[in-house]
């Protein structure tokens, strides 16, 4: 039986994985206890703990306390995140502090300390799920493509590290997903307005990160529509900014 931690998981896409996970065991990580357990009562093998995964002296804790338990952490799956999508002018000092704990360096540290054992073993599988935010910044996106961007260096730096030890790290990009995620993010709209064309439903998404466990796959970005956009950006980023500037920046 694997053992799988995830992250974030009483969000849409986690709940959408752990459907197709009956046989694997799961701990489950989030802010509130009560609610993980509503959503996972029904499922055989889950753990859910309420943590906050930004106290890193209680993720280490964590992280000690479940190798001592099952020997060893399979896969984990980084899903813990959030977005706030305004002019950069209107963004707070705090809140720069804030998104950057939970989107990037909270990932970092959960990673740094699954991957060291899994470095011992010479097994194991580290999904980083990012956002296409990462690979192309768009407007009113200037911070959480900041944390995106710098979640993605780091996966790409650390899947090197790993790969003489035959653990994979993988980072999936998806575009933007029909869940809770924009209520916080864009409350009155007008960004998931200009990217509804591109929307991802949560059920699809999940299929293919639970498909490349196990896999050594170097990223999976979704919608091919934005993956060909990427290649776009990559490719002729001058005129791939004029044309995202058209494209997404809606007042």
């Amino acid at each position: 039986m694997r053992t799988i931690i995830i992250t974030g998981a009483s969000g849409g896409l986690a709940q959408e994985m752990v459907k197709l996970l009956p046989e694997d065991r799961l701990i489950l990580l989030g802010r509130n206890q009560e609610k993980l357990e509503d959503l996972y009562a029904g499922h055989p093998q889950a753990e859910c703990i309420g943590l906050d995964i930004t106290d890193s002296s209680a993720v280490q804790k964590l992280v000690e306390e479940l190798i001592q338990r099952y020997g060893k952490i399979d896969v984990l799956v980084n899903n813990a995140g959030y977005g706030i999508f305004e002019e950069f002018d209107q963004i707070t000092n705090e809140q720069i502090h804030a998104m950057f704990e939970v989107n990037t360096f909270a990932l970092m540290n959960l990673s740094r300390l699954i991957a060291s054992r899994m470095k011992e073993s010479r097994k194991g599988h580290i999904i980083n799920i990012v956002s296409m935010a990462g690979l192309i910044a768009t407007s009113k996106s200037s911070l959480y493509s900041a944390t995106k961007f710098a979640a993605i260096g780091f996966s790409n730096a650390l899947r090197l590290e790993l790969m003489p030890y035959g653990v994979y790290v993988t980072t999936v990009n998806p575009g933007p997903i029909r869940t809770g995620f924009f209520d916080q993010a864009d409350p009155d709209g007008t960004y998931l307005k200009s990217v509804d064309r591109f929307l991802l439903e949560p059920d699809a998404v999940a299929q293919k990160i639970v498909k490349s466990i196990g896999k050594n796959k170097r990223e999976l970005n979704l919608p091919v529509l934005l993956n060909l956009a990427h290649k776009f950006y990559t490719l002729f980023p001058k005129l791939a900014d004029k044309l995202a500037g058209e494209t997404f920046n809606y007042k």
